[in-house]
């Protein structure tokens, strides 16, 4: 039996801007990735906060997941993630509070400790360097105290928020994460869209530390996993190019925005081992390289859900993208 077939599918959109294109352009293009993914029965549709990125259109992640919401009726929106250090956990338990009420049973929260952008950016925002590091769980306890059910005594309410219980993820590219969601009995995200190496141990530490809770009683594991599928797996290859650029941009400190796919790129030996590290769970091909390569991943890990990140150059392929999967995960 298809592994695959078993496994729900969902989508994480980093709003991406393009060359020539415009921000409203990627505002619209996510909406139309949205609707269509949840006519071909994707599970979840998150977006992820990043800052000073000019590549990336997801800053201001709680109203962008509002506007999506609002555009479709039942696919869960969410963050992958939120970056909880670098807000207050009771405006974040206030802005998704009333996401939760505003669309009931849709909204999850996924939440990070990393800045989502440089240091530069970190200090505009006027976050500690150590935030995150240090205080996480604590900024954890208390997002789940405004969230739950209010108790004798508590001075502080989120209004909305409140008795709301909106899901919590935790999600992480190392360790960290993995073990403090096994501890508090949360599902657990795990970021292979950028930083597969380790992937395998994050995913071990936190199936072996798991502590059964009144939110799971088994662990969850969610993996993100970057996929680009097209028609061959030639014209997959070369749509891969424009993830390949973008990497490659950040690698030598450069802008991020989508670029056009290229025959061949111009990079060293370094910068190819660094780029084809960022993607190195990547899977992109034709419809039967892509689906050959999810029965594979999925058998390897063990995943419960995987989230699909496709970054290519044209709306249109990206739509196709997530068909092409689609017709491969119903088959």
């Amino acid at each position: 039996m298809s592994r695959l077939a078993d496994t729900p599918l969902s989508v994480l959109d980093l709003a991406p801007i393009r060359q020539g294109g415009t921000i409203a352009d990627s505002f619209r293009e996510s909406v139309s990735l949205a609707q269509l993914t949840e006519r071909l029965g994707f599970t979840r549709y998150w977006l992820a906060e990043h800052h000073s990125l000019d590549g990336i259109a997801s800053a201001a992640t709680a109203v962008l997941i509002g506007h999506i919401a609002g555009a479709t009726s039942h696919i869960r929106v969410g963050s992958g993630g939120i970056m909880l250090p670098n807000h207050p956990p009771l405006v974040v338990a206030e802005q998704f509070g009333t996401l939760a009420t505003l669309y009931p049973g849709r909204i999850d929260l996924g939440l990070g400790r990393a800045p989502g952008s440089d240091a530069a950016t970190m200090q505009a925002m006027r976050r500690d360097p150590r935030a995150g590091v240090e205080d996480f769980p604590q900024r954890l306890a208390e997002l789940q105290g405004f969230l739950g059910e209010t108790q004798p005594g508590q001075r502080v309410r989120a209004v909305p928020g409140q008795g709301t219980h909106v899901p919590l993820w935790l999600l992480g590219s190392s360790g960290y994460s993995a073990q403090l969601a096994a501890r508090e009995g949360l599902p657990f995200a795990f970021a292979a869209q950028f930083a597969p190496g380790y992937l395998h141990e994050a995913l071990r530490l936190y199936r072996d530390n798991f502590r059964p809770s009144d939110t799971l009683d088994r662990p969850h594991a969610m993996v993100g996993l970057p996929v680009i599928a097209a028609e061959s797996d030639e014209q997959a290859q070369y749509l891969a190019t424009t993830a390949q650029q973008k990497f490659l941009n950040l690698v030598r400190g450069g802008r991020t925005r989508s670029l056009p796919p290229v025959e061949a790129l111009d990079w060293s030996p370094m910068e190819r081992a660094q780029v084809e590290q960022f993607l190195g769970a990547a899977i992109i091909g034709g419809p039967e390289t892509v689906k050959a390569g999810l029965e594979r991943f999925l058998e390897k890990t063990g995943a419960d859900e995987l989230m699909l990140n496709t970054d290519v150059f044209r709306a249109e392929d990206r739509l196709r993208s997530y068909e092409i999967v689609a017709e491969a995960w119903h088959a």
